[in-house]
């Protein structure tokens, strides 16, 4: 089953690392992206290039940033082949973020 690992950063919570532990957590997120079971992966463009969408009474509106305010920020994923939620589970421990404030939300994907 492949499942979603959406990341979501305390910001700033990267760069006010030291620059040898700054290079160690982003030497994991390459080793998680190089993973064989690592379908795909991508990180996103800070925050503050987000627009949001919204139709209302047929009209498209946007709105510059996130959907939300919240102190985390959704700033990456992978998609993983895993077996069951439990390796789903030992992968986004895995994610730097997880540890730095922030959070993996883990998501199985509806396969077409």
């Amino acid at each position: 089953m492949k499942y979603a690992l959406l990341i979501y950063a305390q910001p700033g919570s990267h760069e006010a690392l030291p620059k040898d532990e700054y290079e160690e957590a982003l030497g994991q997120y390459m080793a998680l992206r190089t993973d064989p079971r690592c379908v795909q992966g991508g990180q996103l463009q800070p925050v503050s290039t987000a627009t949001t969408v919204r139709v209302q009474d047929g009209r498209t509106l946007t709105t510059d940033g996130p959907f939300a305010d919240t102190k985390e920020v959704f700033g990456g994923y992978y998609v993983f082949e895993a077996d069951n939620l439990d390796e789903a589970i030992e992968l986004a421990s895995r994610v730097p973020s997880a540890r730095l404030g922030g959070s993996v939300e883990i998501r199985p994907l509806v396969e077409q």
